[in-house]
């Protein structure tokens, strides 16, 4: 089973920053109305336990509900917003992230 966390509330954000500090955070962002999104998603949801991601945090972003936050993600994290997309965030900054059909856990992993 996935251990998605809801990413709901800007607050959020500086928590995963402290949090990263200690263990490497991961969040996707979804669209919930695109097949692209769905299917990424999915992905992750069926690699996640042979991943070896287990001391690795995941938070899952709905960008039809919150894309406020979205947009602060990118602008805090310095990448542009796409969608499907995942961030990887180690030390408080960015150093991984993928979009689309490029999201892979085992390219996570690597750059941990």
């Amino acid at each position: 089973m996935t251990p998605w966390q809801p990413l709901t509330q800007a607050e959020q954000l500086s928590e995963i920053v402290r949090e990263s500090a200690q263990q490497p955070v991961i969040v996707f962002k979804h669209s919930t109305t695109c097949s692209i999104s769905a299917m990424a998603k999915s992905k992750i949801e069926r690699q996640w336990a042979d991943a070896g991601l287990e001391n690795t945090k995941l938070y899952y972003l709905d960008l039809l509900n919150y894309r406020p936050i979205s947009q602060e993600l990118a602008q805090q994290f310095k990448v542009q917003h796409e969608s499907p997309q995942l961030l990887l965030i180690q030390d408080g900054a960015c150093t991984y992230h993928a979009s689309h059909n490029g999201i892979r856990l085992s390219d996570v992993k690597q750059a941990i």
